[in-house]
């Protein structure tokens, strides 16, 4: 058998293990379980840092039982790469390797005060959202780690004390992992990559080293901070269990693995990922965009520590899949995630067009940045169905994806032709069509669904020479055209900006 790549995907619903054949497409084996939020308060989100640990190992082993049932062998897997949820936040005992907290996931929105107490310190000519985005790439916001952890340290005096004291370590779940994969407390390797420490608001976006202007802004101790390494290179061994001695070779951002899993590799190709939120890379290559349209830059992935870094713009959609459960869950208008595509077909066809949803449930992410805004529904009348509204949440998802589109096309001084796709919506054949004709340019869908895993398996296999990331793999594809004409997008779109109009400024 070819050699053997593994791939940990650490997701917001899941964890999934994978064993990728290296240089191919071909998944050998792979387990997955699913993960729990929990919901302390209106708009907090966490998760047990415990409980995404533990599924970590059991899909392990329950791969690795798979692959032996095949007559696979142990000795076969040569790395794995940590592919994980960005921004999610947590803080653990380095003595006794405990939690401190719930992972403070990226959804989370308790840190809106923190914002205001941060930019009150802030010189009245510069004070702005975007003060820190020369250093750092990023926005003030809710959404990245500097700020969950600002949080933590005011707000919890036990992780204020441990903070203070050197006794505690800060990282997000790629950190996480790999420290307990690789020890724990009996010599755990404390590490994240470039693509992780982007998205902190902590680390310089050209040194790629966590910047002493923005550690003394948040006021945090630099002894928690893991050291960063690039994403493709051996940080240690695993320390126990059926991989005992196996390298952790690849580290990378869950939506920055799917960019690579979707080789989009040169600059000028896009991808987005469709899950609990959206998210779009567009590759800069070694060319750092600053964005003046409300996008982030941020680090793509380094090859190693002696390669210059790849550059993206990104814009993150904080609700997409996450509206179609809460069509199930709260209004109980849809039975599963799956029958979406079937409900939205029923929506008679003069109708359709007629009902917005602004999924705004707890502000607006790119281009808006708005923590403001809060979901809208819009264009009900007497003859509205529940399949209006699902149809209408179809629709929700393709916008706020062109809202990001037409962004990124201005900051980067070209029209995207093709976008890349993938994601657990991606089989929603009626989603990929209507974004097809809302965006007017052409959506392309791998056959391999596994973006994300395959991007993490091909960084770790790189690293330790058994992956050429230059050799192209055949994913095959699935392609949708757009049918609308650009008069019908169009008025479509400017209904849609109105509806967006009508979100902003409600909560204060």
């Amino acid at each position: 058998m070819a050699p053997l790549v593994g791939a940990v995907d650490a997701g917001t619903s899941s964890v999934r293990f994978i064993l990728f054949e290296a240089e191919t497409t071909n998944a050998v084996a792979s387990h997955q379980i699913e993960l729990r939020k929990i919901f302390p308060q209106e708009g907090w989100v966490e998760q047990s840092p415990i409980e995404i640990l533990h599924a970590v190992y059991e899909c392990i082993d329950k791969t690795i039982e798979k692959l032996q049932d095949n007559n696979g062998q142990i000795k076969d897997i040569v790395a794995i790469g940590v592919t994980n949820q960005r921004e999610s936040t947590i803080v653990w005992d380095k003595t006794t390797g405990e939690p401190l907290h719930n992972s403070i996931v990226w959804l989370d929105m308790r840190t809106a005060t923190t914002i205001d107490q941060l930019l009150d310190t802030v010189p009245n000519k510069t004070r702005n959202k975007n003060y820190l985005k020369p250093l750092c790439g990023l926005p003030l916001s809710p959404y990245f780690s500097g700020v969950k952890l600002k949080w933590l340290y005011d707000n919890d005096f036990k992780i204020k004390r441990a903070m203070d004291s050197g006794g505690c370590l800060f990282g997000t779940v790629d950190t996480w992992i790999i420290w307990n994969l690789t020890g724990g407390v009996e010599g755990g390797v404390h590490v994240t990559d470039v693509s992780n420490a982007s998205r902190t608001m902590l680390m310089n976006i050209e040194s790629l080293k966590w910047d002493p202007v923005l550690i003394k802004f948040f006021d945090i101790p630099q002894s928690v901070l893991p050291m960063i390494k690039s994403s493709s290179e051996v940080y240690g061994m695993i320390c126990e269990g059926a991989l005992k001695g196996v390298p952790v070779s690849g580290c990378v951002g869950d939506q920055q693995s799917a960019l690579i899993g979707q080789q989009c590799l040169s600059p000028g190709q896009a991808k987005a990922t469709y899950g609990t939120g959206c998210f779009l890379l567009y590759n800069t290559g070694h060319v750092k965009v600053d964005s003046m349209h409300g996008l982030l830059t941020t680090v793509a992935y380094q090859l190693g520590s002696k390669t210059p870094p790849v550059y993206a713009l990104e814009g993150s959609v904080a609700i997409a899949g996450a509206a179609f459960g809460w069509l199930r869950d709260n209004l109980n208008i849809l039975p599963s995630y799956s029958d979406a595509q079937g409900v939205a077909e029923q929506a008679q066809t003069l109708e359709e067009g007629n009902v917005y949803f602004v999924p705004a449930f707890s502000g607006l992410y790119a281009p808006y940045w708005q923590q403001d805004a809060r979901g809208v529904i819009c264009g009900i009348t007497e003859d509205t169905q529940s399949s209006h509204i699902v149809r209408a949440t179809l629709d929700a998802v393709c916008f706020q994806v062109r809202d990001v589109i037409e962004a990124m096309n201005k900051d980067y001084g070209s029209k995207l032709q093709t976008l890349q796709v993938d994601g657990g919506m991606t089989a929603n054949s009626l989603l990929m069509q209507l974004q097809a004709d809302l965006t007017g340019i052409s959506v392309i869908k791998p056959n391999m669904s596994e973006s994300t895993a395959l991007g993490a398996a091909m960084v770790a296999g790189a690293a330790v020479g058994v992956w050429n990331l230059s050799n192209k793999l055949d994913l095959g594809v699935e392609t949708w055209l757009p049918k609308f004409t650009e008069n019908e997008r169009d008025i479509r779109y400017y209904k849609w900006k109105e509806a967006i109009e009508r979100s902003l400024g409600w909560e204060n």
